[in-house]
């Protein structure tokens, strides 16, 4: 297990910065793997075979952060490719329960199939598990809302498609990295990595529990997917992977170097410590702001043009989202850099 203040070491963004939900920032062992495999790229000396250990590494480490095995995960590019293929799935005329205002990544290609009479139910977060009833055939909600870092009730989620039967696919975009989830009783999860993973964009991960690998079609099959991956580049027939494997794309060679790099590393800490460092930054932020403690490491708050214009001149990195500046405080995140924050919105 490695020492979390060890690791704070790693990185270097520049103080002020609370946009890890928009953006991740990497530590420096993952800027050092990207530039020296870009490196071995422009002196002609990479192949596409050496960039397989990266994906290999990455699956194995997002298995352990997700508590599943590595066989159940599958390597994509971005998210919403990776819904797609559930949303395909659902039945003709099937409802599926999500949550108002939810990421569109995550609702659009359920929406795209009203083709079929498949239906959204939206209600709002808090009120979720207790809308799952007979009729709903899947539940897609995000574990942490992008918006707001509002969390939904994981458990009473899980006993309410329990007693109806229901399936549950979790985006956890927001979430892993800093909040411990274990992903082992879902049917389905997805995860960009470029946010609490602090990685390239360009990596996201798909969790299919081993009951659920025959309820979806690999619509992007190609060689990558390939049970033998390099004796899948030419003809027929068919003949992918018997894991989560089938489901994945060929890689973006560079995203998955760092990619790997950066899981690798925040597969060895604690992630109970991890979660406590984000949260309590969070709740400092948010008590100097005025507001009641929470247990997201994202911050909504009310902030006027004036404030908003402070805290750009302070150089402090945010986002604005649904009317509110967002805050995000992760492993890099200081008591230095939240006064810094506060100070610039006291004027």
């Amino acid at each position: 297990m490695l020492d979390l203040d060890a690791v704070r070491d790693q990185f270097t963004p520049d103080p002020g910065f609370f946009n890890t939900a928009s953006l991740g920032a990497p530590p420096r062992a993952t800027v050092d793997a990207v530039r020296a495999a870009i490196d071995a790229w422009s002196r002609g000396r990479a192949t596409a075979g050496d960039f397989d250990v990266s994906v290999v590494g990455a699956r194995e480490a997002f298995a352990r952060l997700a508590g599943v095995p590595a066989s159940s995960v599958a390597a994509g590019a971005t998210v919403s490719p990776l819904v797609g293929l559930i949303a395909a799935a659902v039945p003709d005329g099937a409802e599926v329960l999500v949550a108002d205002d939810d990421f569109t990544s995550l609702l659009f290609p359920f929406a795209a199939q009203a083709g079929r009479g498949v239906t959204l139910r939206s209600v709002p977060l808090a009120s979720l598990p207790g809308e799952v009833r007979e009729s709903t055939a899947l539940v897609a909600v995000s574990a942490v809302q992008s918006a707001d870092g509002a969390l939904v009730d994981v458990a009473a989620l899980r006993n309410a498609a329990s007693a109806t039967g229901a399936q549950v696919l979790l985006d956890t975009t927001q979430a892993t990295g800093w909040l411990p989830l274990d992903l082992s009783w879902v049917d389905y999860a997805v995860c960009g990595a470029y946010k609490w993973l602090l990685s390239p964009r360009g990596s996201s991960f798909l969790v299919v529990r081993p009951d659920r690998l025959d309820s979806l079609v690999p619509h992007a099959a190609n060689w990558y997917a390939g049970a033998d991956i390099w004796a899948s580049i030419y003809g027929l027939p068919l003949r992918l992977a018997s894991d989560a494997r089938r489901f994945d794309t060929s890689p973006a060679w560079f995203s998955w170097v760092g990619t790997a790099t950066s899981l690798e590393l925040l597969a060895d800490l604690d992630a109970a410590a991890v979660h406590a460092h984000d949260v309590a930054l969070a709740n400092r932020l948010r008590a100097g702001l005025g507001l009641a403690p929470g247990e997201s490491a994202i911050v909504s708050a009310p902030v006027d043009a004036v404030g908003q214009e402070r805290l750009r001149a302070a150089s402090i990195r945010t986002a604005v989202r649904a009317g509110a500046v967002r805050f995000s405080c992760h492993l890099y995140t200081t008591e230095a850099d939240v006064d810094l924050a506060l100070n610039a919105l006291a004027g």
